[in-house]
């Protein structure tokens, strides 16, 4: 019975490191995706700069800091984040801020409308699932946690 279960087992192994090879692939296509979204919003943000003042004075409902400050950190988190997110480096904090982004653009709205605020529902999910699953082999973080574990392998890195 024990060897029964033990091949059953095995099989059930390669079929997980098959979807963890595939979630790999879905996370970069999530990544670039959301990357996108957020990358081109920031680059509208820096083509009108005054129409981005006077929105986020106001249109936009931020709160507990000044509009300009909102602005400015706004614009830099949709220029900068999604960069890190396609190169997949710090990819869980990457995606941790682009997710305030989202959830700070959706309660500022005083009204948002419905087909809009669907879209920031699945830039939401995307965003929750790459900070929960991180980004996967295709990505700096995944290089670099295969040189660590190479090094601890080698015996080169020692915590003691």
């Amino acid at each position: 019975m024990i060897i029964i279960m033990s091949k059953f087992y095995q099989g059930y192994l390669t079929k997980v490191d098959k979807i963890v090879t595939a979630h790999s692939w879905v996370a970069l296509l999530a990544r670039l995706y959301i990357a996108k979204v957020f990358f081109l919003a920031g680059l509208t943000k820096v083509q009108d700069w005054d129409t981005t003042l006077f929105l986020f004075e106001e249109e936009y409902q931020v709160p507990l800091i000044p509009f300009e400050l909102a602005a400015y950190l706004g614009t830099i988190g949709e220029l900068v984040l999604p960069v890190l997110l396609v190169l997949g480096f710090f990819t869980r904090f990457t995606a941790l801020g682009l997710f305030i982004v989202n959830y700070v653009a959706v309660i500022s709205l005083v009204e948002i409308a419905p087909a809009a605020l669907y879209l920031h529902y699945i830039w939401g999910l995307l965003l929750a699932q790459i900070i929960i699953y991180g980004a996967g082999v295709a990505s700096i973080d995944g290089f670099m946690a295969r040189m660590t574990s190479a090094k601890q392998k080698e015996g080169v890195l020692n915590y003691v």
